[in-house]
């Protein structure tokens, strides 16, 4: 057999009073994909950083094709075949989409950039992976989820013999997926050996060889794929079973009055919304990149202009209003974008809770109730499941799953009656989903609002009430009860003619809103 592709032994990370990694083996075979499997904090992106040459180990051995290295930095495990798309993206928003693939690489003409050259191979880059992205656009125009395909574009853009991929779908559509795992499945037929994270676990089942379960990190298991189920992986993760990944959230009662209402919509990629949201509902929201799900309600939120229609709630009319005064009325928007938008990147996870819990408290002269608030954000941390020992740090120090959790416990700090959440979950693991759905099922009860944004479909599906699928800027379909099935909503990604009304289906059971 040939040597592993790459092979750790006792692979160790210590920073100040925490071992990131302890005495971990790990090997990498020629065209396999090897999951690594955790819960947030468990060890994974110390594991890879250090493999892709960001990071360096305190002990342990790191072997590439059965000889030892030891990587000075990235560039360095790029001269040997490895490259990596790591979480966090790298890069530079002021370049076009084919200057931040060719960053660093440029190809040159004598002295001079070969412009030409690098949009062409560019445009033959994109063309093979399926991704509808333009390689003259600005990263900075770009969604975040034609951001994750330049960055896994950048990633294949040179030869690869080991590829690391951290979270890579977190922000794709099905659609998209099945365009990332063909070519996964070229690079293994080629021999190309792909280390995979992901917290979407009916990903696995499609691509994954071998998993490799890390815990507090430490490595607590590996098995192949083919031999195991996802109940016993969610086990070896967590440590406990976790039976109930989506809860049963009872639909509200009677027919009350809309609580948001949204007429005839236009704003950058939206063409003409009628939605209407009720208290006590979980509105699910499904679409392909650049369908306009998300910035329909981005508009409504002041955070894209508003070219035309109108959007009230309580039934005042709140039409263009900025962020600022709609948050005071009680809506709340959890940005996707959680690094550049959602957080304080150099502040502790405690001040960012406590920002969440000032935003709500009256504005009046005097001392602020520090004690009553780092209580609460004490309570907040644990409700979304941040560890004690993760509170005090800075948020940029934290796993990108526990920025996640700080971003949505946030929300929490004050009294909303509409939540919309986009993209809630990118990044958390299955325990931490678990406790993440719970909230929403326990904000429904108390009569909240809410509204999920979402990529990943069986979240969207399992969560909602009622679903709308959102296609080429408008609302395409809307489904409720038995009618949220995975067939009926990607049917609908495609069908919108932009003549006929969006199809409405309903179950038994009547309407929710």
């Amino acid at each position: 057999m040939s040597p592993p592709l790459v092979e750790t032994r006792g692979l160790t990370k210590r920073y100040p009073g925490v071992v990131a990694l302890n005495a971990v083996d790990f090997t990498l075979m020629p065209g396999e994909v090897h999951v690594l499997f955790g819960e947030n904090g468990a060890g994974k992106s110390t594991l890879i950083s250090m493999l892709a040459g960001a990071n360096h180990p305190t002990e342990g051995t790191i072997l590439v094709r059965g000889e030892p290295v030891v990587f000075q930095d990235v560039s360095d495990a790029r001269s040997r075949g490895i490259s990596a798309v790591f979480q966090e993206f790298s890069l530079v928003p002021t370049l076009t989409v084919a200057e931040n693939i060719f960053l660093g690489d440029e190809p040159r003409i004598g002295p001079f950039l070969d412009r030409r050259g690098m949009l062409n191979r560019a445009l033959r880059l994109f063309e093979d992976l399926e991704f509808p992205i333009s390689p003259k656009r600005r990263v900075s125009s770009l969604s975040r989820a034609e951001q994750q395909m330049v960055e896994i574009a950048k990633a294949l853009h040179r030869e690869v013999s080991i590829l690391i991929l951290d979270e890579p779908t977190a922000s794709l559509t099905d659609r998209e997926v099945d365009h990332l795992f063909a070519v996964v499945t070229r690079l293994k037929r080629q021999g190309v050996g792909i280390i995979y994270i992901s917290h979407r676990m009916q990903e696995f089942a499609r691509i994954a060889d071998r998993v490799t379960v890390l815990r507090d990190g430490a490595k607590v298991g590996e098995v192949a794929m083919a031999e195991t189920s996802e109940s016993e992986l969610v086990s070896l993760m967590a440590g406990r079973a976790i039976t109930e990944i989506y809860p049963h959230i009872p639909r509200p009662k009677g027919d009350s009055a809309p609580l948001l209402s949204i007429r005839g919509l236009h704003a950058w990629g939206v063409h003409g919304i009628d939605l209407d949201v009720r208290p006590g509902e979980v509105l699910g929201v499904a679409g392909l990149i650049g369908s306009g799900k998300s910035r329909a309600f981005r508009a409504l939120m002041g955070l894209l202009p508003v070219e035309a229609g109108q959007v009230t709630h309580a039934g005042l009319d709140v039409t263009g209003a900025p962020t600022r005064v709609l948050m005071a009325r009680g809506l709340y928007y959890l940005t996707a974008d959680r690094k550049t938008e959602g957080l304080q990147m150099t502040a502790t996870t405690r001040d960012n809770l406590a920002q969440g819990i000032l935003a709500g408290l009256p504005r009046r002269a005097g001392l602020l109730p520090w004690r009553a608030i780092r209580a609460k954000g004490e309570d907040i941390a644990q409700r979304v499941d941040i560890p004690p020992s993760y509170r005090g740090r800075l948020v940029a120090q934290l796993s990108g799953g526990n920025q996640q959790k700080t971003l949505f416990g946030r929300g929490l700090g004050s009294d909303y009656d509409l939540y919309i959440l986009d993209e809630p979950t990118v990044g958390v693991d299955m325990g931490a989903r678990a406790a993440i759905y719970g909230l929403i099922r326990d904000l429904a009860a108390a009569g909240k609002a809410v509204v999920v944004i979402s990529s990943d479909l069986p979240e969207a599906m399992n969560l909602a009430h009622r679903l709308v699928v959102f296609s080429q800027g408008r609302i395409a379909a809307e489904l409720e009860g038995e009618a949220i099935a995975e067939s009926a909503v990607l049917a609908h990604f495609f069908d919108f003619d932009g003549d006929s009304a969006p199809s409405t289906a309903a179950s038994s059971q009547g309407s929710a809103a």
